[in-house]
């Protein structure tokens, strides 16, 4: 007499359990080999990040005004101290942006009394004039400062490809400011800037620099109206910048990650081997005497979900090689079971449904299994079914039915 019987494994794939529970016996073995292919184009760099790529400058050396007067005094005679402070940032090799103070003093010429409303800046000196008789000029000076936001363009960089060695970096650049003269009578004017700066490198962190500029002021900025457009500023400095790290820029790279699989579905054929042992050693004088099981796993799910994982997945294309090589009329009935003790009657009946159709379904699609060999079957919640094993208490169980030898 030819009988039937089923016995309980599992199928699917290992994974964490919820809520501060875990499955002890799971084994995950993980191998990744990472290979980085870095791209030699020197036009190509890594994009870097909000903090990378700060400076910040300073300079000293001269300037001088172009107002409504000045070419009566001669040009060495009207050239000023300058200073330059700034912070800035690079976002690519090529552009970057800062914002610099310059300014402390210029000297010029103003109208004396009598020529013009009032002199302005008046120094209280005469501009001498030819044979001694005088202008009808007065020497000027006075404090002012320019506040100006400048786009940089490192052309050596734009033009040539990025070179973090390279000793010269010529970078254009053009911006807006605001001009503001300090003592009476005062003058708050916008200013166009444009200029070049010249960096040298000295080390990875410091640069010496020549930046030549000329901004673009309003005819009030000296105080007077000569029926001009406006008055010009010409300047030239000396100067260092500091190179926050991180700095400079990293060459473009591809990184090419492969997971060798192979341990990780030894170590799951193992857990497979030694549960079939054991299953083995718990038949009671009822059983059936059968012959060797094909294939046997399980799986764990989520409190509350059907979700397969991709472990899952890997462990499932296992035990689907396994039924593909077995006898053909063994068949298989995949039976859902939920917690009892997590869930309502109604939500575990829909939880066990689910978990045993997504197991089919993986099966069937994924693997190819014949669905002739599968059943689905449900159990709802149960507070045990694992030889009492509360660990396994969400997992979907599986029978074989195979003939007596």
């Amino acid at each position: 007499m030819i009988k039937r019987f089923g016995l309980i494994i599992a199928c699917a794939a290992i994974t964490s359990a919820v809520n501060a529970q875990k499955v002890d016996s799971t084994v995950v073995v993980s191998d990744v080999t990472e290979e980085i292919q870095y791209n030699n184009d020197k036009y190509k760099v890594e994009t870097n990040h909000f903090f990378d790529n700060w400076f910040v400058s300073g300079g000293f050396g001269g300037q001088v005004l172009f107002g409504n007067h000045d070419k009566q005094v001669k040009f060495f005679n009207r050239i000023a101290p300058a200073l330059d402070i700034a912070v800035g940032k690079w976002f690519t090799p090529g552009i970057g942006v800062r914002l610099m103070y310059s300014g402390l003093s210029v000297k010029g010429a103003t109208q004396k009394e009598g020529h013009g409303e009032f002199p302005t800046h008046s120094t209280g000196e005469d501009v001498p004039g030819k044979g001694g008789d005088g202008y009808w000029l007065m020497k000027q000076k006075f404090k002012f400062y320019n506040l100006h936001l400048d786009a940089l363009f490192n052309m050596s960089n734009i033009l040539y490809g990025y070179n973090e060695k390279r000793v010269y970096n010529c970078s254009p650049y053009f911006g807006l400011g605001w001009t503001r003269v300090w003592k009476s009578p005062q003058s708050m004017e916008v200013s166009a800037n444009v200029g070049i700066l010249n960096s040298f490198r000295l080390n990875d962190a410091l640069d010496l620099n020549l930046d030549i500029r000329g901004a673009y002021v309003s005819d009030r900025f000296d105080g007077e109206l000569g029926g001009r457009w406006g008055e010009g500023l010409w300047s030239a400095t000396i100067g260092l910048t500091y190179k926050f790290k991180p700095r400079g820029w990293d060459r473009s790279k591809t990184i090419i990650r492969t997971h060798d699989r192979t341990s990780e579905l030894k170590a799951m054929q193992d857990k497979l081997n030694d549960m079939q042992a054991q299953l083995a050693k718990r038949k009671t004088d009822s059983i059936t005497v059968i012959r060797t099981m094909a294939a046997a796993s399980f799986v764990v799910f989520k409190i509350d979900t059907w979700d397969l994982t991709n472990e899952a997945r890997v462990q499932l294309s296992l035990f689907a090689e396994n039924i593909k090589k077995a006898d053909p009329n063994v068949i298989y009935i995949i039976t859902g079971y939920a917690d009892k003790g997590t869930g309502s009657v109604e939500r575990n009946i829909v939880l066990s449904k689910n978990r045993a159709r997504v197991v089919y379904e993986c099966l069937v699609n994924e693997f190819g299994v014949p669905k002739k060999q599968l059943r689905i079957d449900h159990k709802g919640g149960v507070d045990d079914m694992f030889y009492n094993d509360p660990r396994m208490s969400r997992a979907v169980i599986t029978k074989i039915l195979e003939e007596k030898e």
